[in-house]
This record gives structure tokens, C-alpha cells and sequence, in this order.
């Protein structure tokens, strides 16, 4: 297994400088050093990711590729955005499962930028069949649902966030003991770090030990959409 020994310092450093200067001119001029100090460090850690996340599940795929794999594009889609700002200032990483086509798939995320680290497992803004699958299933089997959001390992690292419906869902008895979790439009655990925590080289032995406590979590959203896990 290859050995990865954290993020350098000028990871976070770039993004510092992007954030204040997000232009496609300034880009640009530094692209070298967003090859050296982001994609570089993020195809290692990668790499490195690989066969510890197979002893999780054969189904999620760490794919160090620089487009098309495992390292999300630093380009936003600015079309139907106010926010012009043609760069992201973050680095965002999915071991996205094999059955899925874009973010809204099942997946573990890596998110880092200068100021904010955090580690997810689940589905964002999954689309509306997906979603319903996941809200039938946990108004149906509420006993698996507590099981896996109440175990002592996940609570002990992960939190569940995103954002939620204002009114019960559609077809759902308001009155349901999981109401709350049924109006969930987001179905992601989450584990938030000291952003210096990436540059340290426990950082992939925190992160599998984050997916790990998502294990059954990642396994219940697989069930309810009929996929492997």
C-alpha cells in the first residue's frame, strides 16, 4: 500500500491565494504550482486510499486520475450561479460508487480548502427516485435505521447534516417517530477536522477510521437503492 505523509503545507496555502485572487488570469500564471501543491498531493492520496477503502467495500472506487476519476474538476459551473468566480477554492475528492454517474451518487467525500476540513459518507442531494427509496426504507424499517445512526461508532465520529424539507415529505405520516429524518434532502454523515490535521501523516488513518464508522450507514443507503455494497 502506497505510503502517504499528508498534505504540504502550500496545499492550503494555494487555496488561501486563489480565494483572494479568482481569475482566470492569476490561475493561470500559478498553474504550476496548483500541479504541484494540489493535484499532485491529491492523486497520492489517492492512490494511497485504494485498498484500504476494498476492506470496506469492493464497490466504491479510489481512481487517481486528474479528470474523470476520484478528483472532482477545481472549474465551478458558473451558468446558473450570481457567483461568477471561476475556480472553486477547495478541494473535493468522492470514491464515488461504480454504479453511480455523478456526485449525487452514493459515495465517501474529502472536502479541503484553507480554512475548512471535513469528511462525508452518504448521498448529496441525491436525485427524487433515489430519495424516496431512502425515505421509504427508513419509514418502513425504522428499527435498521436507529441501529446504524445511534451505534456507538458512528456517533462517536459523525454527525448527520445537510439540509431537510420545512413540511413532511409528500405520502408521509407527519406524526412518524423519524419525521425529522424523513425530511431529510440530504443523507450525509459528516466528520469535521483542524484544517491542519491534513498536512499530518495520521491523516489517511483518521479518514479510513471515518469511513469505517459509516460502514452500515454507506450499507443501509446501498440496500435501499437496490445496489451492492
Amino acid at each position: 500500500m502506497p505510503t502517504f505523509p499528508g498534505f504540504p503545507k502550500t496545499t492550503r496555502k494555494f487555496f488561501r491565494q486563489l480565494a483572494a485572487n479568482n481569475d482566470r488570469e492569476w490561475f493561470q500564471e500559478h498553474k504550476d504550482e496548483y500541479e504541484t501543491h494540489v493535484v499532485a498531493p491529491c492523486l497520492a492520496f489517492i492512490e494511497s486510499m485504494a485498498t484500504p477503502l476494498r476492506s470496506i467495500s469492493s464497490a466504491f472506487l479510489a481512481t487517481p486520475k486528474k479528470s474523470g476519476g476520484s478528483l472532482m474538476r477545481i472549474h465551478r459551473d458558473t451558468r446558473f450561479s450570481k457567483d461568477k468566480a471561476p475556480y472553486k477554492t477547495n478541494i473535493g475528492i468522492q470514491f464515488r460508487h461504480a454504479e453511480g454517474k455523478d456526485v449525487h451518487a452514493p459515495g465517501f467525500y474529502v472536502h479541503i480548502e484553507a480554512n475548512e476540513v471535513f469528511l462525508g459518507a452518504g448521498m448529496w442531494h441525491p436525485d427524487s427516485k433515489p430519495l424516496a427509496a431512502i425515505r421509504q426504507r427508513i419509514a418502513t424499517d425504522a428499527p435498521a435505521w436507529k441501529r446504524v445512526t445511534q451505534a456507538a461508532a458512528f456517533q462517536k465520529l459523525l454527525a448527520l447534516e445537510g439540509d431537510a424539507l420545512k413540511r413532511p415529505p409528500r405520502g408521509m405520516d407527519p406524526d412518524h417517530p423519524l419525521i425529522e429524518d424523513l425530511k431529510r434532502k440530504d443523507f450525509m454523515a459528516v466528520r469535521r477536522f483542524d484544517p491542519k490535521a491534513v498536512e499530518d501523516t495520521s491523516f489517511p488513518k483518521e479518514v479510513l477510521a471515518t469511513f469505517k464508522a459509516s460502514k452500515n450507514f454507506m450499507g443501509f443507503l446501498c440496500d435501499s437503492l437496490g445496489i451492492a455494497f
